[in-house]
């Protein structure tokens, strides 16, 4: 006799089996798919792309922290700018405001 609580589903994109609950909707379980082993030269390749993804990954995150510096000050100086300009205006704490 089937169970109709559950039902399993297969993903079309990276082919796990997902056990969903019928009533609910909730995941139950999920199990990916077996991936065969690959030969020594295969993984060395994908070693060497993984290298050259994170290589990529810094340089643009050591890129982006150079101008982090700059980039906060302008803030800082807008943000000055902003509250000599509304400094005659009291403070209203957001929180307050029920």
């Amino acid at each position: 006799m089937a169970d109709n609580s559950r039902f399993t589903i297969i993903c079309p994109c990276c082919e796990a089996t997902l056990t969903i609950d019928a009533q609910t909707g909730a995941m139950i379980s999920h199990e990916e798919k077996a991936k065969p082993l690959a030969s020594f030269d295969e993984m060395v390749k994908g070693l060497d792309k993984q290298k050259q993804v994170r290589e990529q990954i810094f340089t643009q995150e050591l890129s982006s922290m150079k101008d982090r510096d700059r980039i906060l000050q302008e803030k800082f100086q807008e943000a000055m700018k902003r509250a000599d300009k509304d400094k005659d205006k009291p403070y209203r704490n957001p929180l307050d405001i029920d």
